[in-house]
């Protein structure tokens, strides 16, 4: 009997002690929340570094590997690329290959000044 009590007992403050700390949560302040916004910019800015650092690294492979299609660009007016297997595609802005159907590549218009 005492055994069940005491048991009893202890999941009573487990209980409790598990209510209390979830009303005690600690409230954002303005350094908080201004730390907060500081993060997010920081890891906002770090995934666009990492971006731009892989399109350019997969754009460099691409002029090295692949044949750039002169007089040709892709729906966002960067360069098709042709592999060895004559499929074409463009690096995107996050340094991903987007395969192009013929449809997709325009005619580049050549400025003459």
């Amino acid at each position: 009997m005492k055994k069940k009590f005491a048991i009893g007992l202890l999941t009573i403050a487990l209980f409790g002690g598990l209510t209390l700390s979830v009303n005690a949560q600690e409230k954002k302040t303005d350094v908080g929340k201004a730390l907060d916004k500081t993060g997010k910019a920081i890891g906002k800015g770090a995934k666009s570094v990492g971006n731009k650092t892989a399109e350019v690294a997969v754009k460099g492979g691409s002029k090295v590997a692949d044949k750039t299609w002169k007089g040709k660009m892709a729906p966002d007016g960067s360069d098709v690329y042709i592999n060895a297997k004559n499929e074409k595609y463009y690096v995107n802005s996050k340094g991903a290959k987007i395969w192009l159907k013929p449809s997709q590549i325009k005619t580049r218009v050549e400025v003459k000044h």
